[in-house]
């Protein structure tokens, strides 16, 4: 007989109300680390010191909660990406919400797997996914799933397209036995993650037509057209046509009306990336920007994006549900279908995508609409495109910036200019000034080519900024652009 209990082996704390106040000390530092956003700098470079201690061997031994809370707080938390702070603009992060830390922490607590069977969280998924498709008006027979990302959600978007062709089993019998290539279409602006996914699903990357696009940076329909009759005339089948709501590049809108249509006529798949720019739907004044993505036969999108709820949280629908489940259902014995308890329930998340282990995703989804409710994040969105107007009008009255692509949403692509500059010499000039910036911690901004050149990018996905973070960023931009040119002349 052992002499110790057998709680002795649980992971659970040993002094629960030890346990309590350490959480409450940390739960303090989570909301003054938010609170407290525009004290520190936007983004700090990882020191040399704190990288070696981070790199140590697998610990053998316990620690305390507070060690571990202590060692949190001193070598991981100060060097975050820093996309919670209003003058980040690189890249297409959202900021997170204060409400964001208790639902992630009711979520951990519960630890439901949401791969399937009967309980709450299944349901709550469930509700997000119908309030999902209300927003975009699809049908009663759509069905969605929540994923970790657009990256996630176009690789099963363009699955179910791949899938769904009427010549043969592709689930059964692979790619190697349809008879045809296939091929799929995109602007040379859309994501690399559909590009990917070609490569991912056995289509490989040679097999997405990538259409030039116009002034505005929106797919060219004529060129698409030829190119999709060129393929059919060499005997490759065409499948798919997939439409940016929102280029990350330049914020750039396809013309999602007339690529359906385009897809209706000649009998093609029609999917929508809309990582963060489908979101403007919420907007009474931008939703007519996106008319025509409500007849998507699939359409992708972010809620860590501009509905600026916490990583990780995408959402892929499909219009008709039948066409997902078949794409990817797959029951074993161990999760046979059964009328009552725990194992009933008909539809299964893991019928509708890759993953049978799925974290809560919706809870904080949930949350964030309960809180906040659409109209409020619309205005957060529409903010968001007011301010990269203003920033667009500041460039333009600057003689020193120029405007490098025109603003359909929330993303400003500019340079820095100097007389007598080669093209190369401004690429690097920018380039350093990005650099500068983000260094400084005063502001993020990224990079990007616009028409080959390289530019200053902003892009503004955070209900935090202000108009004034705005004036701080030129203010930086031309300060760093200024001392650096004039070291060149020098």
């Amino acid at each position: 007989m052992q002499n110790s209990s057998e709680d002795d082996n649980s992971l659970d704390p040993q002094d629960w109300e030890s346990f309590r106040a350490s959480a409450h000390n940390a739960l303090d530092v989570a909301i003054d680390y938010v609170r407290t956003v525009r004290e520190r700098p936007v983004w700090r470079p990882v020191p040399e010191n704190i990288r070696e201690s981070l790199n140590e061997p697998l610990p053998l031994e316990q620690r305390s909660i507070e060690d571990v809370c202590a060692d949190f707080r001193d070598l991981i938390l100060p060097y975050a990406t820093g996309n919670i702070h209003p003058r980040f603009f690189g890249w297409v992060h959202g900021a997170g919400l204060a409400s964001g830390i208790i639902a992630e922490m009711f979520a951990a607590a519960m630890n439901s797997n949401c791969g399937g069977r009967n309980h709450g969280a299944i349901y709550v998924e469930d509700a997000v996914i119908r309030w999902c498709e209300d927003l975009f008006s699809f049908p009663p027979d759509a069905s969605g799933l929540l994923v970790s990302g657009t990256s996630m959600a176009n690789l099963i978007g363009i699955a179910v397209a791949r899938n769904s062709r009427e010549r043969g089993d592709i689930r059964a019998l692979g790619l190697k036995h349809y008879g045809r290539p296939l091929v799929a279409y995109a602007s040379e602006q859309a994501h690399d993650s559909v590009l990917k996914a070609m490569e991912v699903l056995g289509l490989g990357s040679e097999s997405l037509r990538k259409i030039p696009v116009g002034f505005r940076f929106s797919i060219d329909l004529a060129m698409l057209r030829k190119a999709v009759a060129a393929d059919r005339s060499a005997g490759i089948e065409p499948f798919c046509i997939i439409g940016c709501a929102g280029t990350v590049n330049t914020g750039a809108i396809d013309p999602l009306n007339e690529l359906a249509s385009f897809c209706a006529d000649e009998k093609l798949w029609f999917h929508v990336d809309g990582a963060f720019g489908a979101l403007a739907i919420a907007s009474e004044s931008l939703r007519s920007r996106l008319a025509g993505i409500e007849r998507a036969d699939s359409l992708a999108f972010d809620f860590h994006k501009w509905p600026q709820i916490q990583y990780d949280a995408g959402c892929i629908l499909v219009r008709q549900g039948d066409l997902q489940r078949a794409a990817f259902s797959m029951r074993p014995a161990y999760l046979h279908h059964v009328d009552r308890g725990l194992g009933s329930g008909e539809d299964w998340p893991c019928d509708y995508g890759p993953e049978l282990s799925r974290g809560f995703r919706a809870l904080k989804i949930w949350f964030a609409f309960r809180e906040h409710g659409l109209r409020k994040i619309a205005a957060v969105i529409e903010r968001n495109c007011q301010q990269a107007r203003y920033l667009a009008d500041r460039v333009a009255s600057i003689p020193e910036l120029e405007l490098l692509a025109p603003v359909d949403l929330n993303i400003v692509c500019f340079g820095f200019r100097v007389p007598g500059f080669s093209e190369p010499e401004l690429d690097a000039l920018n380039e350093e000034i990005v650099a500068d910036l983000q260094e400084s911690g005063a502001a993020a901004p990224s990079t990007t080519r616009v028409s080959g050149r390289l530019a200053i990018r902003v892009n503004i996905t955070n209900h935090r900024t202000r108009f004034s973070d705005l004036d701080v960023l030129v203010d930086t931009v031309l300060a760093a652009g200024r001392t650096r040119s004039n070291r060149s002349r020098s």
